[in-house]
């Protein structure tokens, strides 16, 4: 049986205005009671756990809202359209002219232009400039900008969306919505509720009891000095609650593991390096061979430094010889990206998204043979969830020698699963990174969650090596420490590793 007494005023309050049959949802307390939604949401957890509210039906919810990016784009038109529109006025322009012409990010011009390029919109010239090749807006580029004008009018539902809408919403959508992305999509969950026999009889036993809610818990100096306290109602107080214990302080469990490692990678004759948590686009994405205007960009939604925009300088002789990889190979044997490298978009400073960034820095004075491994927090624009962070650590790493290979990479990628993550079931699949070939991924098998994704791995391509001074193969590596440690520590969700809660922390092992 429930114990009135120890009812919160939240419960108190809740009971006397519900009756039961009746459904109970946020919606209605909120508009009912004023309540806020974190009032709710505890008195519901609350209520359910001493037996008095029971979950009838649960809903997810999904609705899209524009960000202040989709809201220009909904009334200035999307990138791909106002391409098209300066297109249509007769001059042939390069990318970086469109760019400079419409003041828009260059990686959005390459995307912009590489799905209007798709539709047979538009072409390149003899001159690598863009014209127009037809009259009329491609229909996927029209449908999308009136579904941008369609969130003018508010928040959108997925029930109201036709097959057509939702497919297109797929593409300009992302969870809290990204930085550049036009839609912001959300998910709720929408959960009815209802008293319980319990409920009902504690709702009974609460008005008969005349318990308002409205009991002081807490005496203070305005209570006393204007004498309200004599004709009121307290809560009363538990006088036999147990003591405080009393706790030593302990390492962090997840710090203990990040150094285990260290060690455990120094002992097989791996040397560590690291580096700043700013970086600039150079070795962050030009220095592994990405290029400055490709949709390739768009696996890493970095975070921008604010000010200063762009670094002073990048070093010589590696900017001039990236430089020249991209345009037409240097002396890769490759061909480049055939584009004109801009060094000014090479300079500005993100946060670093990945981890290769160090491995590249590394390489312009790595020793042959050699092996180096960086533990390395990174930043990326993703949504939280439990194998997923915007604030992560990589483990990352490579080694440099005449005669390593494929069977060497594989054997290191077991050793991270089996030995360092502690997984029983591991498999490799093919994957594609534009700084590696062959690319891998591996995936571990999880108890709880399943199968998922450790990480990805290759070899160095040559337009990567060369450029920085290295000549040999160069076998690397990017995994996510946050999710071996998962493994390791026991864990089912990734934000466990960074809890506040104290007491998970004291009782977790690893310690």
């Amino acid at each position: 049986m429930t114990d009135i007494k120890n009812l919160h005023p939240l419960e108190v309050k809740l009971l006397r205005h519900v009756h039961p049959g009746e459904d109970i949802s946020a919606e209605r307390i909120i508009n009912e009671l004023g309540y806020k939604t974190g009032q709710c949401n505890q008195s519901f957890s609350w209520l359910s756990a001493k037996g008095c509210l029971e979950e009838t039906s649960r809903k997810t919810i999904v609705s899209y809202e524009l960000t202040d990016t989709g809201r220009i784009q909904a009334e200035e038109g999307t990138p791909a359209v106002r391409i098209f529109k300066l297109l249509s006025e007769g001059t042939a322009l390069s990318l970086p002219e469109i760019a400079d012409k419409l003041g828009l990010e260059k990686s959005d011009i390459g995307s912009a232009y590489g799905a209007l390029s798709k539709s047979g919109a538009v072409a390149m010239n003899a001159e690598n400039k863009a014209y127009l090749k037809t009259d009329a807006l491609p229909d996927q580029a029209a449908q999308t900008w009136e579904l941008l004008k369609k969130g003018l009018n508010g928040p959108i539902e997925e029930s109201s969306l036709s097959d057509q809408e939702k497919t297109l919403m797929a593409g300009v959508s992302k969870k809290r919505g990204a930085a550049n992305s036009p839609y912001k999509l959300s998910e709720r969950e929408e959960v009815v509720y209802r008293l319980t026999e319990e409920g009902a009889q504690t709702r009974e036993r609460v008005i008969e009891a005349n318990i308002t809610g409205e009991e002081i818990g807490v005496l203070t100096p305005a209570i006393l000095a204007s004498g309200s306290w004599k004709n009121a109602q307290f809560r009363p107080y538990g006088l036999d609650a147990p003591v405080s214990r009393l706790i030593p302080g302990r390492h962090n469990p997840y710090g203990n593991y990040i150094q285990w490692v260290k060690d455990k990678l120094t002992s097989l004759g791996f040397e560590e390096f690291d580096g700043p948590l700013v970086e600039n686009e150079f070795w962050n994405g030009d220095a592994l061979f990405m290029p400055q205007f490709h949709s390739a960009r768009d696996i890493h939604d970095v975070y921008y430094v604010k000010d200063p925009v762009h670094c002073k300088k990048i070093e010589e002789p590696w900017l001039s010889n990236v430089a020249k990889t991209h345009e037409n190979g240097g002396d890769t044997g490759s061909r480049g990206w055939g584009y004109s490298f801009d060094h000014e978009f090479t300079r500005r400073q993100i946060l670093r998204s990945q981890g290769t960034v160090l491995s590249a820095h590394q390489l312009t004075k790595a020793k042959i043979p050699g092996k180096y491994f960086g533990v390395v927090r990174c930043f990326r624009y993703d949504q939280v969830d439990a194998t997923h962070g915007a604030d992560f650590y990589q483990t990352e790493g490579i080694v440099v020698g005449k005669d390593v290979n494929l069977k060497n990479l594989l054997g290191l990628l077991k050793m991270f699963a089996t030995e360092i993550a502690g997984a029983e079931e591991v498999k490799y699949v093919p994957g594609y990174f534009p700084f590696t070939e062959p690319s891998i991924e591996v995936h571990i098998k999880h108890p709880v969650l399943g199968w998922f994704e450790l990480g990805g791995s290759g070899i160095f391509r040559p337009e990567v090596t060369k450029p920085l001074g290295i000549d040999v193969p160069v076998l690397a590596w990017g995994l996510g420490i946050d999710r071996m440690a998962l493994m390791h520590l026991g864990l089912n969700d990734l934000r466990e590793l960074f809890t506040p809660n104290i007491e998970s922390v004291r009782t977790r092992r690893g310690n």
